[in-house]
């Protein structure tokens, strides 16, 4: 069934945090599936932020660590559709992929984290608070 014949298709909440954000490079990515922004919002301090190197567009690694000993993290809440959920997480190039992040409210949904290797040498900015307060600070909001 579409959207269009079953308008109460169950959707599937999305948390980004980078490249994804509204007015960001890669958003047009959610936008072409049809995708509903929600909400911003922001985890639970038990993530560090990074620069990941060499990445283009510039992207940021959300790594999970231990509770209470990282940073909250500025994110966006999206929603699509199953089909359309299962298409965008097939398109995530390594060292990305979708686990399950916890927000400040209690809540819990699928969203981008990166594989610890890939932040060995990259820069922690988590002291932002988010990739775009990060991106503004270096002169480039996206």
């Amino acid at each position: 069934m579409t959207p269009e014949t079953h308008p109460t298709e169950d959707l599937i909440e999305l948390i980004v945090v980078g490249a994804h954000l509204s007015g960001m490079p890669l958003n047009h990515e959610l936008v072409a599936l049809d995708a509903k922004f929600l909400r911003n919002d922001a985890t639970t301090a038990d993530y560090r932020l990074f620069e990941l190197p060499g990445a283009t567009p510039r992207k940021p690694g959300l790594l999970r660590i231990k509770a209470g000993a990282g940073a909250s993290i500025d994110v966006e809440v999206w929603a699509l559709s199953p089909a359309a959920f299962g298409l965008f997480v097939s398109r995530i190039p390594s060292p990305l992929g979708i686990g399950t992040l916890t927000l400040r409210s209690g809540a819990s949904a699928k969203g981008f984290l990166v594989e610890e290797i890939a932040v060995r040498d990259a820069r922690d900015i988590s002291a932002f608070g988010g990739w775009r307060a990060y991106r503004q600070s270096v002169g480039n909001a996206a």
